[in-house]
């Protein structure tokens, strides 16, 4: 009955069940890992989903100054979502800020290794280097984020980056720096550029007077701007050029007549000028006027400055200090009389020399001068450059 059975069965229906049955299983499997595999990226999803919640979160405790609820959420959102570049760089530029350096700086790195060419992350580094005060550290990040890969406004991003930097330099007292910082910059902007005024500003900042004074002269050139005025005449002023400070002073003087300062340095710079018996286009008569009236001015100043300190300017025994001095201003006066065409020039000279030995060290002992000392001291300080 058994064999009746088997005869009964077809060859290639046996032939055909374990082909069904395997076909079966892969079906089943296929099916089985699709379920677990929508399971876990629905799993994977919902953990993005609360890793962005957290980091929105931590947006709006920043905005309301809760630095520390920031930071717990921004290391939740990392704990759901470990690789995320954004929110490693904004806990990275918290932790900074902060005070957090070691674990700011270990951040970065491991961002800047996966990126170097992300000018966000070059500019988190400079910005973490400047707050320790390493400058050639700094300056080196602010490079790269100044020529790193940013958004669609890169140019913009480049320009704050500059002006960060030069800032950075400048607060530091990297004066040097700074200047050539700001030089490379002057290189490649257009001559009308509108941040020609603010390069002035931080060249003179950066006490880069020369710098400065050509920029501004290269915005007035476009516009009579009442702060390139202004800005020009106290450069030219700080380079002793009271000739040209003068001349900008002036027009800043109209265009601002409330301003004490610019009235102040304009009435400085005319009597120094006024003081001055270098200068051109002056008669030699006028010449020796000036010399004279510069050794009388300094000898009153010689003597007060004495008696102010209880100097006795007639101990012989005094060989130091005022008392040489006066004693050269009483051999010059008794002669200032006796100057001759055959002698001018020399007779002028020697005066003048001893003017500006008294003014500078009068200042030394006795503070600074006002008035026509001030001036007097003014001149000594650059008599070449007075009349420029």
């Amino acid at each position: 009955m058994l064999s009746s059975d088997m005869s009964s069965i077809n060859p290639q229906q046996m032939a055909r069940r374990p082909a069904v049955v395997l076909v079966t299983l892969v079906i089943l499997a296929i099916l089985g890992f699709s379920l677990v595999r929508h399971l876990v990226n629905r799993f994977g999803e919902q953990r993005k989903a609360l890793s962005r919640h957290l980091y929105q979160r931590s947006l709006t405790e920043q905005r309301r100054g809760d630095s520390q609820g920031a930071i717990a959420d921004l290391r939740s959102a990392l704990d759901y979502d470990p690789d995320n570049f954004q929110y490693q760089l904004s806990l990275a530029r918290l932790l900074r800020d902060s005070g957090n350096i070691p674990e700011a700086e270990t951040y970065l790195v491991n961002l800047w290794e996966r990126d170097p060419q992300n000018g966000a992350v070059n500019l988190a580094l400079a910005r973490l280097f400047a707050r320790q005060h390493l400058t050639q550290k700094a300056i080196q990040y602010y490079h790269n984020a100044m020529y790193g890969v940013w958004g669609n406004d890169s140019d913009g991003e480049r320009e704050s980056i500059r002006l960060e930097t030069v800032h950075y330099l400048i607060g530091e007292k990297a004066f040097p720096d700074a200047q050539a910082e700001l030089i490379s910059w002057t290189a490649v902007l257009p001559a009308n550029s509108e941040l020609r005024l603010t390069l002035a500003e931080l060249f003179a900042e950066a006490q880069d007077y020369e710098h400065a004074l050509e920029q501004y002269r290269q915005v007035l050139r476009h516009s009579k701007k009442a702060a390139a005025l202004v800005g020009a005449g106290k450069v030219a002023y700080q380079l002793g050029h009271y000739r040209t400070a003068q001349n900008y002073l002036t027009e800043a003087a109209r265009a601002e007549p409330q301003n004490k300062e610019i009235k102040q340095m304009l009435d400085t710079s005319s009597a120094v000028l006024d003081a001055d018996p270098f200068m051109r286009r002056i008669s030699s008569k006028e010449r020796n006027r000036r010399a004279e009236s510069a050794l009388a001015v300094s000898g009153k100043r010689l003597q007060d400055c004495a008696a102010a300190r209880k100097i006795d300017l007639s101990a012989a025994s005094n060989t130091a200090g005022l008392t040489p001095l006066y004693q050269r201003w009483l051999a010059l006066k008794s002669k200032e009389r006796k100057i001759t065409p055959a002698n001018a020039a020399d007779a002028r000279d020697s005066m003048m020399d001893l003017v500006f030995d008294i003014e500078q060290q009068t200042q030394s002992i006795c503070g600074a001068p006002v008035g026509k000392d001030e001036a007097l001291l003014l001149l000594s300080q650059n008599p070449l450059g007075v009349d420029r």
